[in-house]
């Protein structure tokens, strides 16, 4: 995954929000989980096939779920938590509800 690095984010004292999302692939149903600072922005990058291999090959994605954070760190701990064993079965949980 592409990250932007922080020189690269929104400046100005903006209020920037942060996300952990999951994505589900049109093409075989199958999910990813990243983290961003503008999810409108990522998902486009990811249908238009920028970024790594899996996400270029398995366009085009629709979001299906996301959460915010107010630091990067902890939108990059929920990423890294939902791509675990049991990150992934409490993201089951709360897909299924």
């Amino acid at each position: 995954m592409v990250v932007a690095s922080a020189a690269t984010r929104r400046k100005g004292g903006d209020k920037v929000m942060f996300y952990a999302y999951v994505l589900s692939s049109e093409k075989n149903g199958r999910q990813y989980i990243g983290s961003t600072d503008d999810l409108k922005r990522r998902l486009l990058e990811h249908n238009s096939g920028k970024g790594g291999t899996y996400t270029k090959n398995n366009r085009p994605f629709q979001l299906i779920y996301y959460e915010a954070y107010i630091s990067y760190d902890l939108a990059r701990k929920a990423e890294k938590f939902y791509k675990s064993g049991i990150g992934r079965e409490v993201l089951k949980g709360k897909l299924e509800k």
